[in-house]
């Protein structure tokens, strides 16, 4: 049972974020898991430990050859990764991430299952997991709140509003994971050790077969133009119940045109 998860290494969530001239991200610091990642790869070491043979592969995309958060992954039992490192990335959006970790992703032989947390913590997108299903020509299952494999199939219980559906389908697939399908480990000291020399093979795009000039701001379908603070919360109105507070309830609702 061979997995590949893919995770996102992402500005520490603790520090406030700081824009670019271009309003993207800073990421030229040091680098965290993202904690949403965290459930992926613990389903995939799960999974691979069930199955009694295989092994776990992560696949990320960071600039300046930024390792720190695969090596939180790694330390938990991940046995190698491939990073995509390239200037040329630079303002990619979740289609070219989606194509490009793909792409990584085809480096890996033989895999069964590939991982994928339903959206990162400084992105909120939610389609690069069925964009990478979608380029692989993979079945996608999202929002998976439980997954299990066994003949060839992956058997997820998919959340939703009203509880979740059973779906099954054919390996190889796509499965992204909701916060909670399972509760991470924390890396031993053992592992973080050994994670230190477990190999993270770095490619660029043309290494992976792709043009530089349709991926990043070269190929972008979209510009931002702008980043503004949202307004502070101004102070609500105190209704005092002196008798006729219900008349004012509904007369603030209906200005509100709610009613």
């Amino acid at each position: 049972m061979n997995v590949v998860v893919c995770v996102k290494q992402i500005p520490d969530p603790a520090d406030p974020g700081a824009l670019n001239p271009d309003h993207t991200l800073k990421r030229d610091g040091k680098l965290i898991l993202d904690e949403s990642d965290t459930y992926g790869v613990e389903m995939a070491l799960q999974l691979v430990d069930k199955a009694g043979e295989g092994e776990v592969t992560l696949v990320s995309m960071a600039p300046n050859g930024e390792v720190a958060g695969l090596r939180q992954a790694l330390a938990m039992g991940a046995a190698k990764a491939v990073l995509v490192s390239d200037d040329a990335l630079a303002g990619a959006g979740a289609l070219d991430t989606a194509k490009v970790l793909a792409a990584a992703i085809g480096r890996v032989d033989g895999y069964d299952l590939v991982i994928a947390g339903v959206e990162s913590s400084d992105g909120y997108t939610g389609v690069v997991p069925e964009q990478i299903a979608a380029v692989l020509d993979l079945p996608s299952v999202g929002f998976a709140k439980s997954v299990d494999v066994a003949d060839g199939q992956v058997q997820v219980q998919r959340q939703t509003e009203a509880g979740y559906d059973q779906v099954t389908s054919p390996l190889p697939a796509v499965v992204s994971v909701t916060a909670g399908v399972v509760e991470p480990r924390y890396p031993s000291f053992k592992g973080i050790m050994a994670a230190k020399s477990k190999p993270v093979d770095t490619v660029t795009v043309a290494d992976l077969g792709i043009d530089s000039g349709i991926v990043g701001w070269s190929g972008a379908g979209q510009e931002i133009v702008d980043v503004a603070a949202a307004p502070e919360r101004e102070a609500g109105e105190v209704i005092e119940d002196d008798g006729e507070a219900h008349v004012k309830i509904v007369e603030f609702l209906d200005g509100l045109k709610v009613l």
